[in-house]
């Protein structure tokens, strides 16, 4: 043990004074202090403090860079499989790097929070000036990643709001990232172009936050592959196919080896592992991202296509894909030579079990005749846009909510990627932005676009282009927004308050309150179309915004709702943008609600004292029949 460096005098066993040097904490050899300063108890602010000490502490500290390097580790564990493990690194330099990440990125969801409260949140629309000042650090972009990734791990229930803006961020990000190899892609040779790895791309612009990589996929079909080499060797021991590699490009000439590899295919793809067209559920957009095809065991023509076409090139058979109308098909060469007659193929379907059909049997698949270019086979950049424009046409079909719009947001930037001069699509983009209140600049830079590419949308053009410039004016002068204080007489009828969790009486649906209104403001085309006139109070009477267990908002009469009586968690995708904690009983406002209704948080803890921390029973709340009211306003639906 280490003795005071002053040297005083100490008592022996015997009872005799003994007299030894006294030792410094300095004087331990460097791998012993290196080892004292790397305990978990010790963080970046101790290792910071002890480095000022003295010269000493200051070299072992920063010396090796073993001491930061633990400190780094520690802290942020999921960014050591990006470091090389035989290069040197400045540790502290990393350290400080990433900390001022950190920082940087907490301030920028803050300032999102504040500004996008009350809109339509578009992260793209204010990320540029914030995302200048990270750029300006030097910090590479995984640093971003991996503090929205922390902020999203962090306590479930707290937080709440820095976790909504950072998965918009997050969402953001990737999408760029996403868009960047896309255009990689694209820029390479055909012949360079897989549609396996095209459709990776369109699954993971959809699906950003999933972990989605063109790895994982390869390697769930080289399983497949497996499976198919296990069920052809039973068939053909000496099969060719059987001693290719995975990368090997080799193409069987001979029509009956090919034919057992689609044989063996079919059995091993419907019969073993029980893919399937969904005809069920069609227009379902799982249908499209080959991730989920692969979990589901289901999709649509076309996903089934490319999961086809890639596993039979792996086995040396080589399909072409065909963009045939309502119902995407391959073909497959009977000659030896690449042929232009459409009788010299057999169309393969993948959504129909793998079945064999002669063109006149295709034209009976969609029940109407075509001419012979609807057979020929057609690029990797045709085959995304046929997937592309099919999610499209899914997001159109929607229900105009949130994830309605968001697949066809995203359907819209993946179209304009692969094909960016289509003013058709472009002009949907303006319009749909503009629909939204969001990015108005963004919607005259389209404008700008389709005017230059075709004239004669003048009109409709003009038209987009004088309303923007009035959203962008309005925008320069916002509104204050009102503030809503319960002490106020007209508000005297109004009983609870945002952040309480309640429940339908007659829907029997759990939600949250996050705003009120002391008599229903809808128009009075809803109020008779929701038949509110059937209310005991009708429209004369307070209505809450609520979110809805199930992920809807909605617009509801005081007297169907009543405090819940064992409070639960709103699992609710806009719960971040209005509370920042569940604490158990109720919500917590976050402080952009709390400026909108400030006399609501302390009626909240008053309610739910009296109703959940005392053995007073629940009195007063009004009982009766009613009917549920959905919110048809934009407003209502944020």
């Amino acid at each position: 043990m280490a003795t005071p460096c002053n040297g005083e005098r100490f008592s022996g066993a015997n009872g005799k004074s003994s007299e030894t040097r006294g030792k410094r904490l300095t004087d331990l050899p460097t791998e012993v202090l290196e080892y004292i300063l790397c305990f978990p108890v010790l963080n970046h602010i101790d290792i910071s403090n002890v480095s000022c000490c003295c010269r000493r502490l200051h070299d072992v500290c920063d010396g090796s860079g073993k001491v930061w390097s633990h400190q780094y580790k520690l802290r942020w564990p999921r960014l050591q499989k990006l470091y090389r493990q035989n290069e040197s690194y400045d540790w502290q330099k990393e350290y400080r790097t990433r900390h001022m990440v950190c920082l940087q990125i907490q301030r920028t969801v803050v300032s999102i929070s504040k500004r996008f409260f009350t809109e339509v949140p578009c992260v793209g629309q204010v990320l540029g000036d914030s995302f200048t000042e990270i750029e300006s650090l030097g910090a590479p972009e995984h640093f971003c990643e991996d503090e929205l990734l922390s902020i999203l791990n962090s306590d479930r229930r707290k937080s709440l709001t820095l976790k909504y803006y950072a998965k918009k961020i997050l969402y953001f990000l990737r999408q760029q990232n996403i868009l960047r190899n896309l255009k990689a892609f694209l820029e390479r040779p055909p012949e360079e172009q897989s549609a396996l790895e095209g459709a990776v791309l369109v699954d993971q612009y959809c699906n950003p936050l999933a972990d989605v990589t063109l790895e994982s996929i390869s390697a769930q079909l080289n399983d497949i592959t497996e499976k198919v080499k296990k069920y052809l060797r039973v068939k053909n021991a000496s099969h060719p196919s059987l001693r290719m590699g995975q990368g090997d490009c080799m193409v069987l000439e001979d029509f009956e080896l090919q034919r057992q590899v689609v044989c063996a295919l079919n059995a091993v793809l419907y019969d073993q592992l029980q893919y399937k067209g969904n005809e069920c559920d069609y227009y379902n957009p799982l249908n499209s991202y080959i991730h989920q095809v692969l979990l589901r065991r289901t999709g649509i023509p076309i996903s089934l296509s490319v999961l086809y076409m890639t596993l039979a090139r792996k086995m040396g058979v080589l399909l072409e894909p065909v963009n045939f109308p309502n119902h995407f098909l391959l073909r497959w060469c009977q000659r030896q030579a690449s042929s232009d007659d459409i009788y010299d193929y057999v169309y393969i379907d993948a959504f129909g079990k793998g079945k064999q059909l002669t063109a006149k049997e295709c034209e009976y698949l969609i029940r109407q005749q075509v001419t012979a270019d609807y057979y020929s086979s057609i690029s990797t950049n045709e085959l995304l846009l046929r997937m592309v424009g099919n999610l499209l046409n899914i997001g159109k079909r929607g229900e105009g909510n949130e994830k309605s719009y968001q697949l066809l947001r995203d359907s819209l930037d993946l179209y304009l990627t692969i094909d960016p001069d289509n003013v058709q699509y472009l002009l949907l983009q303006a319009r749909l932005y503009f629909h939204l209140g969001i990015w108005p600049e963004k919607v005259l830079d389209i404008l700008q676009h389709i005017q230059a590419l075709d004239p004669s949308q003048h009109g409709a053009v003009g038209y987009l282009v004088q309303h923007t410039l009035e959203h962008i004016q309005h925008k320069r002068h916002p509104i204050e927004p009102e503030v809503k204080r319960r002490s106020a007489p007209e508000h005297s009828q109004v009983q609870y308050s945002v952040g309480l969790v309640m429940k339908h009486k007659r829907s029997g649906y759990n939600c949250v309150i996050y705003g009120w209104d002391p008599k229903c403001t809808m128009s009075q085309e809803w109020i008779t179309t929701m038949r509110v006139h059937q209310l005991s109070n009708g429209a004369n009477q307070p209505f809450y915004n609520v979110l809805v267990q199930d992920g809807t908002c909605r617009y509801a009469a005081q007297e169907n709702l009543e405090p819940h009586s064992a409070p639960l968690e709103i699992a609710h995708p806009e719960v971040g943008r209005y509370f920042t904690e569940f604490a158990d009983t109720h919500y917590i406002a976050n402080e952009e609600l709390q400026t909108r209704y400030p006399e609501d948080t302390v009626e909240t803890q008053r309610a739910v004292q009296e109703l959940y921390h005392t053995q007073t029973p629940n009195s007063g709340h009004p009982t009766g029949p009613g009917t549920d009211h959905h919110s048809q306003n934009a407003s209502m639906a944020p």
